[in-house]
């Protein structure tokens, strides 16, 4: 099975077109004024069902309402100044920066001047897939706190992450189309939304997570990991198998292995990928298709690892 990957442009000067497009790509009740006549917009997008990336730019002073948006929007600016303003209150973005367009389910709008803004709107489930607690443990949806950044070397962070994930994962055709791939970059991209931009997310370990974090659990998790190895699976499916909370299984697996459920998870399908590679054809397979298959995006880091592995590189597995 693979996904499927969607690439879009938009170039237009036309107000009442850009405005169908807008609305119809970001599934969004939006007003939008333009100062000028005439504006040009341009957008380019690829979209991979639970996350996009975007770049767009345009001519105007453009005044736009938004009644909200379905996901969780990240803006960085390259070249343009953004005020932002919900329930009030008014935050000016500038070239460089990086900030949320809008906090879920809250109405907003923006006076957006001439220039190039990067857009990552995110899946909210994605959200969930790497910061859910023990029922009961957090109300309702996580709310982020504030707009921007926590600090400029976080905000660095989220460049080189959407760097990475477009220049390695989303250029890569036989990669941007594999499941796990895109799964795991849109958990990436999660953590680093949770990482980066304050919120109430719960990440402290309990009382209850150190007693869960038993041999029982440990045993539990890593059978669901080898039976679903195949699947794009997350940290939270692993918790919800074991029967335990996020924080338990993160804990198990550092207690008595010393890693995490994820990286645990990498060595199963390392492993899988092996044993693909020396069943492969030659002349019908290639290293590359087969990492990607497991999950691999990155050609050299996956020939990195597997040769720490295994102490030869991948494609020497697969003409043997």
């Amino acid at each position: 099975m693979t996904s499927s990957v969607q690439t879009r442009g938009f170039d237009s000067r036309d107000p009442a077109a850009i405005h169908r497009f807008l609305a119809s790509t970001y599934e969004a009740d939006l007003r939008i004024r333009a100062e000028e006549t005439g504006y040009h917009l341009v957008h380019q997008r690829v979209d991979t069902g639970p996350f996009a990336l975007a770049a767009t730019g345009q001519t105007a002073h453009l005044d736009i309402e938004v009644d909200d948006i379905d996901g969780l929007v990240v803006c960085r600016s390259r070249t343009a100044l953004i005020d932002r303003t919900c329930e009030g209150s008014t935050h000016r973005f500038g070239p460089g920066d990086v900030f949320l367009t809008t906090r879920p389910g809250r109405r907003f709008s923006l006076h957006w001047q001439p220039g190039l803004v990067e857009l990552c709107v995110l899946d909210l489930a994605m959200l969930t897939q790497v910061a859910t607690a023990a029922p009961g443990r957090r109300p309702g949806r996580i709310r982020f706190t504030d707009l921007g950044a926590a600090n400029a070397l976080l905000a660095r962070q989220w460049r080189k992450t959407t760097s990475y994930i477009s220049d390695v994962v989303l250029s890569n055709p036989s990669a941007r189309v594999q499941p796990l791939v895109v799964g795991n970059a849109a958990r990436m991209l999660a953590a680093a939304a949770l990482a980066i931009f304050p919120n109430t997310a719960f990440t402290d370990e309990t009382a209850a997570d150190r007693r869960d974090a038993s041999t029982a659990t440990l045993r539990r998790a890593i059978a669901f990991m080898e039976e679903n190895a195949d699947r794009d699976i997350s940290a939270a499916d692993i918790a919800g198998a074991a029967a335990v909370s996020l924080r338990a299984v993160q804990l198990v697996f550092r207690r008595h292995l010393g890693t995490t459920p994820m990286a645990y998870l990498r060595g199963i399908r390392l492993d899988r990928a092996h044993h693909d590679l020396v069943r492969a054809d030659p002349r019908r397979e290639t290293v590359s298709a087969i990492a990607s298959r497991w999950g691999f995006a990155s050609h050299s880091r996956f020939t990195a690892r597997y040769h720490a592995s295994y102490g030869v590189p991948p494609r020497e597995t697969l003409r043997a």
